[in-house]
């Protein structure tokens, strides 16, 4: 299906992606694989970044979503036309003649909200297991912590901000002896590392990740007047500072498409492509029961219309189990200066499959800068013969864009102002205020009373009596109020729970390792 949009492009919807040439014959991705996930490699400066602004580039122009973290802030250069003389250059070259430049339709976020829409979760939404990963918690602190969340459940509390697990943290551990019986020991001590942990998303300024209103996924899945997918750039150069929050955050994120989108088995294209840039961080001091988790997750997702991308410096950065999964793959130049070098360049050209007109191992420390071992899926799902090719220049800026052209964008953003306000509603942390306030009151009447001098009382009063009965008790208000917010998020905590449902089924098995 062809279209012609607002700029005067033509677009065929469905039509394969041209992604490299040699030899005047060109490379293409075809949009029914996409979602049989992929792979880019390379050393630092060998084009990976590149190679990855072509992707989202056409991934977009046939109407497809695109998720990338912007971890250097250079991909910002997709939301303006190419204007740089190397692409042109290379673009001549490789004998592109109607080559133009453009800009691709970008939304842009940040975690900090500086840069760009916030992007929140609840802490509810995040889960124990993943807030764990992101603490750095020991196997004890992630158990206290999983019983924290399960009490909360079970009261009906609320945890939207990090004052709610602080607060609900504290209960427990003032009840630890009444929650003994169900949930074990909840000493003090734990709890209160726990609490220190927590410290830690303050001094990375990291606190405005968790509130509401919580990221609406559909919010990634959106096309714009021409029917271009919308690039989300998450930024990320802050964030990479903290090597384990960048990890959790994107991993946060594929859970919560993994359990919202429904099954749609193979489509002509994908619903969304997922880039995980610096993708060895995920697997970092990961567990090998969440590897395996990870790996379910990646090997389903793709009959949920999803392609995840892959990006890190060698094959060998990702583990065997979800090195398969990956169908279309790029590699760029890696340098062997030493025996282990080389024994990674072995490895990362037995992950391709043969061309016995090219030397894959010798091929790989020899790629100029742009250039790249190519082999992606036929329309029969087989992995193509290798190819050594020049990946095509993007059509966007190379580059990262000023603070003006940043602000302009997303102050024109059709999301502009619905995740800019911060709200703070009744949760764990006010309901739990309102128990303690009410427990001290009772406290301090039973203290007056009890060294007060008895009296007669004096006969009550029908109207008295009457008021009585339509006001409903202390207790009786504070379970309306837990019950009202709770019904407020009954459909928000569906999703909570099967986000946690995908790690947390192994919570016992992952404290083995």
């Amino acid at each position: 299906m062809e279209r012609r949009d607002t700029t005067g492009f033509v677009i065929t919807m469905n039509e394969a992606l041209r992604i490299a040439r040699v030899e005047e014959r060109d490379i293409y991705l075809l949009p029914q694989m996409a979602n049989r996930h992929g792979l880019i490699t390379g050393a630092s400066g060998t084009g990976k970044t590149i190679t990855l602004q072509v992707l989202a580039e056409k991934f977009s122009r046939i109407g497809v979503p695109v998720f990338v973290a912007d971890v250097k802030g250079d991909l910002a250069g997709l939301s303006r036309p190419g204007e740089q003389s190397r692409a042109l250059e290379r673009a001549t070259r490789l004998g592109l003649d109607e080559f133009e430049p453009y800009a691709a339709p970008v939304t842009f976020w940040d975690v900090f909200g500086k840069k760009g829409h916030p992007i929140r979760a609840t802490v509810s939404e995040m889960g124990p297991l993943l807030l764990s990963r992101l603490l750095g918690l020991t196997q004890t602190q992630r158990g206290a912590l999983n019983a924290v969340f399960q009490i909360a459940d079970a009261q009906g509390l609320l945890l939207l901000d990090v004052k709610d697990l602080r607060a609900m943290l504290d209960y427990v551990g003032a009840h630890a002896s009444e929650f003994r019986g169900q949930y074990g020991n909840l000493s003090r001590a734990t709890l209160g590392a726990i609490q220190r942990n927590l410290l830690l998303l303050n001094e990375l300024g990291a606190e405005s990740l968790f509130g509401e209103p919580s990221f609406d996924l559909f919010d990634f899945l959106r096309t714009d007047e021409n029917g271009r997918g919308m690039i989300n750039l998450l930024a990320a150069d802050q964030l990479i500072r903290s090597p384990q929050m960048y990890a959790t955050i994107l991993l946060w994120l594929l859970a919560l498409l993994f359990a919202t989108l429904p099954e749609v088995g193979d489509l002509e294209k994908p619903k969304l492509v997922f880039f995980f840039d610096e993708a060895h961080l995920l697997f970092s001091d990961t567990p090998k029961a969440m590897v395996s988790k990870i790996e379910q997750m990646v090997r389903l997702i793709r009959s949920k219309g999803v392609g995840v991308y892959f990006v890190s410096q060698s094959p060998s950065d990702i583990p065997e189990i979800i090195l398969g999964q990956l169908g279309n793959r790029v590699q760029h130049a890696l340098r062997a200066f030493t025996p282990h070098d080389q024994r990674v360049v072995r490895a990362a050209a037995q992950t391709f499959r043969s061309n016995p007109s090219l030397d894959l191992e010798s091929a790989i420390t020899n790629l100029a800068v742009g250039e790249a071992l190519i082999s992606f899926l036929d329309d029969q799902g087989m992995p193509e013969a290798t190819e050594r090719a020049w990946v095509l220049p993007p059509h966007s800026y190379i580059g990262p864009v000023s603070e003006h052209v940043r602000y302009q964008l997303i102050s024109q953003s059709l999301l502009a102002g619905k995740y800019e306000h911060a709200v703070d509603r009744e949760s764990a942390y006010e309901l739990l205020q309102a128990r303690a306030a009410r427990a001290a009151q009772e406290a301090d009447m039973l203290a007056v009373s009890s060294s007060s001098p008895k009296t007669t009382a004096p006969p009550k009063s029908k109207s008295t009596k009457k008021q009585k009965e339509k006001a409903p008790p202390a207790e009786s208000q504070s379970a309306v109020h837990d019950i009202t917010s709770y019904a407020g998020q009954r459909m928000t905590k569906a999703v909570d729970k099967k986000v946690r449902g995908i790690f947390g089924s192994f919570w016992g098995a992952s404290s083995s390792h």
